[in-house]
């Protein structure tokens, strides 16, 4: 029997399965419709296409680095709680993923769950799996890779914040050293001044302008109340201007310009940033039920 295009749509519907997975249980079942979601449902990826819908916003970053620290990784596996990211079972498949992802340098997370693991699987099939074990949604969010002809300065804290430093000149310790510098620094966002976008420091001279306008002070001295205030904002935000977090007497520029050292760019990554989680009310929850809503 012809498996169409609109057989394969209907059973997406109504198991929230992929479309490969689709295709797969229906070529399998003869084009029969029930014998297609019995498939599906004993394989759990039915399972797994209902929970996509969750919010993951909980998880792991995971950190893999070649022996010469010339390539890194940092991926992002998200889950719906912080149990669930401690579980072995995801924490198995999170280093695995990120091992591959090491090696096969994928042009992206949809190549990422694409590629083929030692298991035979893909990732996405593997990840499917992985849903329909622990009950919860889990999802492959950000990849991050970098390759240096210096070397790598990493650093994973506690799991949820990630860091990559492309570095030239110095030693190891001092790589990790600027890479805990950079997990500990939440502002950061260039590396020195040359990085940042001249429609930036346009917009932060006019709002700090308007903010100093309010002083009273004559033009001049105004003027130069936005320089300084301008100043100690690109310190905050500029890798070199930092001071060190490990010795707060020196900048940073100033601690790589004592070992020849010097950074060509970074990667910083928090879990769940930038994903609105659900906060539950319960009491407004039974509110609703008692009142029939």
């Amino acid at each position: 029997m012809a498996i169409t295009a609109a057989m394969v749509k209907e059973l997406r519907e109504r198991t929230g399965a992929g479309m490969m997975e689709c295709k797969k249980a229906l070529v399998e079942a003869q084009g029969d419709m029930d014998t297609a979601i019995e498939h599906l449902r004993k394989a759990g990826l039915a399972q797994a296409g209902k929970k996509a819908g969750r919010v993951a916003a909980e998880g792991k970053i995971i950190l893999a680095i070649s022996d010469d620290r010339s390539e890194g990784v940092l991926l992002e596996v998200n889950c719906e709680t912080d149990f669930v990211a401690k579980d072995n079972n995801f924490l198995d498949f999170a280093g695995k993923v990120a091992t591959l992802a090491l090696a096969s340098r994928p042009a992206d997370v949809d190549s990422l769950l694409a590629s083929q693991m030692d298991s035979g699987d893909t990732v996405e099939e593997t990840r499917q799996a992985l849903v329909a074990k622990i009950g919860e949604n889990v999802q492959i969010r950000r990849l991050i890779q970098r390759q240096t002809e210096g070397q790598l300065g990493a650093y994973v804290h506690g799991g949820r914040i990630g860091v990559l430093v492309d570095m030239d000149g110095g030693e190891a310790e001092l790589a990790k050293n600027i890479a805990m510098h950079v997990a500990a620094s939440g502002d950061t966002d260039y590396v020195d001044e040359s990085d940042i976008p001249e429609e930036y420091l346009t917009k932060e001279r006019e709002i700090l302008t308007a903010q100093a306008a309010d002083s009273g002070k004559p033009p001049e001295i105004v003027a130069k109340m936005v320089e300084g205030r301008l100043r100690k904002r690109l310190a905050e935000i500029t890798l070199m201007g930092n001071p060190f977090v490990m010795d707060t007497d020196l900048t940073v520029k100033q601690l790589l310009e004592q070992h020849s050292a010097r950074v060509n760019g970074f990667d910083r990554i928090k879990v769940g940033e930038g994903i609105e989680k659900r906060e539950e009310n319960f009491a407004a929850e039974v509110m609703q039920q008692v009142q029939g809503g």
